[in-house]
C-alpha cells in the first residue's frame, strides 16, 4: 500500500465533508500497485496527458485525483461526482467519465492547480 499525501487543496477539499463522510471516504481510498494496473476497473480509473498520468479512484459520491510519486499517492483534488456528471450531462458526450475529463480543458486546471500547491 502506498503512503498519501494530501496537497493543501485536496486536504481542504477533503475537510469541507463532515467528519463521518472523510472517515467513509478514507477508509475505502486504499490504494495498492496491482489496483493501478488493471485491477478495480469500477474503482479506478487512468486519465493521461502528455504522456503523464493521473489516477482516478471513485467512490459513491466522490472522486480522488491522484497520481504516483515513487512510494507515494499525491493527491491533487477530492471533488464531488455531481461536479463531472453535470458536466458529462451538459455537454451530451458519448463517453465515459474519464474519456470525457481527458478532453477538457477546465479539468485539466483543476489539477494543475492541485499540482502546484504545498504538500501538507
Amino acid at each position: 500500500m502506498f503512503q498519501i499525501i494530501f496537497n493543501e487543496i485536496s486536504a481542504a477539499e477533503i475537510s469541507r465533508l463532515d467528519t463521518l463522510e472523510q472517515l467513509n471516504l478514507l477508509d475505502q481510498f486504499k490504494v495498492t500497485p496491482e489496483d493501478l494496473e488493471g485491477g478495480d476497473g469500477d474503482k479506478f480509473g487512468e486519465l493521461e496527458r502528455d504522456g503523464e498520468k493521473l489516477y482516478r479512484f471513485r467512490s459513491e459520491d466522490y472522486r480522488i485525483y491522484f497520481a504516483v510519486e515513487e512510494e507515494a499517492v499525491v493527491v491533487h483534488r477530492v471533488l464531488h461526482k455531481g461536479t463531472f456528471s453535470d458536466f458529462l450531462f451538459r455537454s451530451k458526450l458519448p463517453l465515459n467519465e474519464d474519456e470525457a475529463l481527458s478532453g477538457s480543458k477546465h479539468f485539466w486546471k483543476l489539477i494543475e492547480a492541485g499540482e502546484k500547491a504545498r504538500r501538507v
